[in-house]
């Protein structure tokens, strides 16, 4: 047995950029999840990454190492499962003395924090010098764009103790320097800035990164990584351990599919056969040596201090270290250094997870798919249509920028992979948006033909038609069967199926779009966070299976233009065949707009039927017809030409 001296540390990235969009009361209790780890206090190090700069998450992060002394202890002594406060009070059932006490502090807590939020003021809690220091460098001049470093020690093992005296784990609170003259590289920048703060501060082997709304569902997880770190066959190839993304508060349906089945479950099973899983972005613990090099070769960062083997000394709040966590935090700190490129998180796509876990399989890292009965991290998921498909979108350009790079998995990766099979499974996501295309022509061209009485499909009694069903049939039998045999109910595969078709005339459509504007210098809105704020009405709407349209956008046009000509064109179409018309002609244009109005059911009822404030708003629905009569016209023009 492995004395607890002996663990590794575990230094644990969280990652935020928006108080408005990501509230800081999530990345709290994010926080103290992984804070109340059944794991040696000493060997944790907690690294907050804000990257909006924000005096509102400082704050919010100061809180929770206060709650944190009563919370960790308060775990401890009752032997909490669900460490995250939000989440035991939320089962909690029973009302015992301690509970109450510890609750009321935690709804104290609360109440500054969205006080705070609501106001943008934080100068009524600030309670001492020490604190009033840490908001110092925010000036007039300080914006979310335009600002210094700030690092701020919060907690210190060894000094800090919880309330029954037990040492508390290091957490700091890190916003690198920006500058609107310098790239920044989103969130792999940020994941680069706390690699490099980190290694001079702790530099644990190993690293945790993390979502700011998921939270530890299992105190117990670091022991599920020890068991691989330890094994001397896996070790020194091992990249990452990744589990998978689990959410809470999904609706009975999971209308939205934010479930994301394949994605996160499904393929990566399959993937562990192979080289392994790939990178998430959340619940992936690194070897903080694979990101240097390969497994045969490492590189030698610019620094020494930098180098994963750099066994640190200095205690972290000593200035000397906080000097020079400023100057790697700093804007144009990376400039002609190996960041990003050979070294850290990979920049030149916006799904800088997948496209890290990529690069290094590419190198010759393995990884490895961990899937415990009890889910390891929880998170939150879009309530709207709208925050669903913007994500999706900004994927997408991420998808396409990873496939058309140098690195291309259709080019690159076959011939460093030493094969196809990994390659395949990197190429199905990197062109997935692609998929757009087919979506956009199978849900426009047959109905518009169909409504001028042209058919284009092989007759019933072909034998191609046969080959048609089978694959249709073949296709969807198949994907439900896997569906089910991953513990998936059926009418949640059949959300996935129509959000599918929903994603390709909406956020693929729209990413590739951008994508394509961003090759040609067009410029476009950039990177958007995906909103976690939850409205108590659209909670309420989700959780009813109530698609939620009610924010109008571009996005929704081509989806309710849809709804439209595949209504006509079935209708037009079981018109035919009432009237006595040539079935065998016109049954798969037929079913095809058939089978799209089954699919748009959710947005006749917004758009006809729906009263409250998710329904489809009357602008989108108005433009909507237009625009089908515009292609109407258009296809009927054409066909006469």
């Amino acid at each position: 047995m492995i004395d607890k001296k002996d663990f590794p540390d575990i230094d644990i990235f969280i990652c935020t950029s928006d108080p408005y969009k990501e509230p800081p009361i999530d990345i709290v209790n994010t926080a103290l999840s992984v804070m109340a780890y059944d794991y040696p206090a000493e060997k944790l190090s907690i690294y907050v990454s804000d990257d909006g700069g924000s005096e509102l998450t400082l704050f919010a992060i100061m809180e929770a190492a206060k709650f944190g002394a009563h919370w960790l202890a308060f775990c401890r002594e009752n032997k909490v499962l669900d460490r995250s406060p939000a989440e035991f009070f939320r089962l909690q059932e029973t009302e015992i003395s301690k509970t109450e006490k510890i609750k009321i502090m935690y709804e104290d807590m609360k109440r500054r924090i969205e006080n705070v939020i609501e106001n943008e003021k934080v100068a009524q809690y600030i309670t001492s010098q020490q604190e009033h220091e840490a908001f110092s460098p925010w000036t007039k001049t300080f914006t979310r764009r335009d600002h210094p470093t700030v690092i701020q020690v919060l907690l210190e093992s060894g000094k800090d103790v919880d309330v029954s005296g037990h040492s508390m784990p290091n957490l700091v609170y890190v916003s690198r320097e920006k500058s609107s003259s310098s790239p920044h590289h989103f969130k792999a920048g940020a994941l680069n800035a706390l690699l490099r703060v980190s290694a001079l501060m702790t530099n644990a082997p190993i690293i945790l990164t993390l979502d700011c709304d998921m939270f530890s569902n299992n105190p117990r997880t670091p022991y599920n990584v020890l068991c691989y770190f330890f094994d001397n066959s896996i070790r020194p190839k091992l990249a990452y351990i990744q589990f998978p993304q689990c959410f809470h508060g999904l609706n009975k349906n999971d209308i939205y599919s934010s479930e994301m089945q394949r994605w996160f479950q499904i393929n990566p099973k399959g993937m562990d056969g192979l080289t392994g899983p790939h990178c998430m972005g959340t619940g992936s613990f690194f070897m903080r040596r694979a990101l240097f090099g390969g497994p045969s070769a490492m590189l030698q960062p610019e620094m020494p201090q930098l180098s994963p083997d750099h066994v640190v000394s200095n205690p972290i709040r000593s200035q000397h270290i906080l000097e020079l966590a400023n100057t790697v935090a700093g804007c144009n700190y990376e400039f002609q250094t190996n960041w990003g490129e050979q070294i850290g998180f990979r920049y030149g796509s916006l799904v800088e997870d997948l496209y890290t876990g990529y690069r290094l399989h590419c190198q010759g890292w393995k990884s490895i798919f961990c899937q415990p009965q009890r889910a390891a991290f929880l998170g939150n998921i879009p309530i709207s249509l709208l925050d669903a498909l913007n994500q999706l979108k900004r994927w997408t350009v991420g998808f396409l920028e990873f496939s058309f790079s140098k690195y291309s998995p259709l080019t690159f990766g076959i011939q460093a992979m030493g094969g196809p099979l990994m390659s395949l499974d990197y190429i199905q996501y990197g062109f997935l948006p692609l998929w757009s295309v087919s979506i956009t022509i199978y849900t426009f061209l047959p109905q518009l033909t169909l409504l001028n009485g042209i058919y284009i499909f092989p007759k019933v009694t072909s034998p191609w038609f046969f080959l048609y069903a089978f694959l249709f049939l073949g296709a969807y039998a198949q994907d439900c069967l896997e569906f089910l045999f991953s513990q998936a109910t059926l009418r949640r595969w059949w959300s996935e199926q129509r959000i599918w078709l929903i994603r390709g005339l909406t956020c693929y459509l729209f990413g590739t779009l951008e994508y394509l504007m961003q090759i040609l210098g067009i410029a476009t809105h950039g990177f958007n966070v995906t909103s976690k704020a939850v409205d108590d009405e659209q909670s309420k709407r989700y959780h009813q299976g109530l698609f939620e349209f009610g924010v109008p956008s571009p996005i929704f046009l081509p989806l309710a233009t849809a709804a439209i000509i595949n209504f006509a064109a079935f209708l037009y179409g079981t018109m035919l065949v009432l009237k006595g018309g040539n079935t065998e002609d016109v049954f798969v244009q037929l079913f095809i707009a058939g089978f799209g109005v089954l699919n748009c059911l959710p947005i006749y009822e917004a758009m006809i039927i729906r009263t409250d404030k998710g329904k489809m708003p009357t602008k989108t629905t108005i433009t909507s017809i237009i625009i089908a009569c515009g292609l109407y016209l258009a296809a009927f023009l054409m066909l006469q030409i």
